[in-house]
């Protein structure tokens, strides 16, 4: 528990510090989702179904392929499965969710 208060603590004080760079990953992270949201609106029709699979695809393919960059240099390395691979994912998934809801708060 106390470790994990620590952790808190000190990832804290880095976002303060590095907000300008923690924010420029946020506008990444929400750059990289319209860019293959709009690459998908030419796959799929424009109707609510496909307007959710689009959707749905978006959402989960960025926070994926971040997640397998280190995996598959861990990969390399040591032979074995990453085994914090499910946890980046959730992380990313979070912090793009928040920000595409975020911005969804902003223009609507």
């Amino acid at each position: 528990m106390i470790k994990q208060i620590v952790a808190l603590l000190v990832i804290s004080i880095a976002i303060i510090l590095f907000m300008s760079y923690a924010q420029q990953g946020v506008q990444l992270l929400v750059t990289a989702h319209d860019w293959v949201s709009h690459l998908l609106t030419e796959i799929f029709s424009g109707g609510q179904a496909g307007n959710l699979a689009r959707g749905l695809i978006a959402l989960l393919s960025i926070p994926i392929l971040v997640g397998l960059v280190p995996a598959l240099i861990y990969w390399m390395v040591k032979r074995n499965w990453f085994p914090y691979f499910m946890q980046i994912v959730w992380i990313i998934w979070l912090v793009q969710a928040g920000a595409l809801v975020v911005m969804y708060n902003a223009t609507a």
